[in-house]
């Protein structure tokens, strides 16, 4: 399994970390039909919220909305949601494997991130930097590192910050079989409802690949 650790300046923190690695089999052997079907119920269960949806109500004591404030961003699983329920916005059908993640954050509203394990280099240590540390973003954007945000490394640098979002040497690549879905939570976050998302996660990824190997664990 991936080697992933926090320093020693997380631990004994109620932090806790979700981890989902999957070996996913040759797309022949996926369930596309059966993966398309439950995704289609689940979104028409969530679309029914829509009529009853209130920010204020629904996020303005939320954890993870709480957090993103603090570093005066908007929470971006609250901005999907609302996309989707209010704007009418389409679900995005890039990369099953990547629907998986997207799917479980519009149904848990708990942050998400994904990998390719094949292209990590080394362990993984998850930290709080003291400063901004540039690293290059998503779709090849220049980025940085937040002070006392919770960030990660490997041996080639950053590749994933909870603000920041993932790194581009590291992300979801469409020829990808084999991802790690981490689960974010801000600091005091039930472990148990970490384990709660994996589970969830895990739900999708065994309705889009039977066949799909997995292990899991909470830092």
């Amino acid at each position: 399994m991936i080697d992933m650790q926090k320093d020693a300046a997380l631990k004994g923190l109620q932090l806790p970390f979700g981890v989902l690695e999957v070996w996913y089999p040759d797309p022949s052997g996926w369930d596309t039909a059966g993966f398309e079907a439950l995704k289609r119920r689940e979104l028409d269960e969530i679309m029914l919220l829509a009529p009853e949806y209130d920010r204020k109500r629904d996020f303005s004591e939320d954890p993870y909305f709480r957090y993103f404030r603090k570093f005066k961003k908007t929470y971006p699983v609250m901005a999907q949601l609302e996309s989707f329920l209010l704007k009418g916005r389409p679900f995005p059908e890039w990369s099953p494997i990547n629907q998986v993640a997207f799917l479980t954050e519009l149904k848990t509203r708990v942050l998400l991130g994904t990998h390719d394990v094949e292209r990590v280099q080394g362990p993984v240590t998850l930290y709080r930097p003291a400063a901004e540390e540039s690293f290059t973003g998503m779709g090849g954007r220049e980025s940085h590192s937040y002070k006392g945000d919770l960030t990660g490394r490997d041996d080639g640098g950053i590749i994933l910050s909870m603000i920041a979002g993932p790194d581009e040497r590291t992300c979801l690549q469409e020829d990808t079989l084999h991802p790690v879905y981490l689960v974010f939570a801000p600091e005091g976050y039930p472990a148990a409802r970490v384990e709660n998302c994996l589970e969830q996660i895990a739900a999708y990824v065994r309705a889009l690949a039977p066949g799909a190997r997995m292990e899991r664990l909470v830092l």
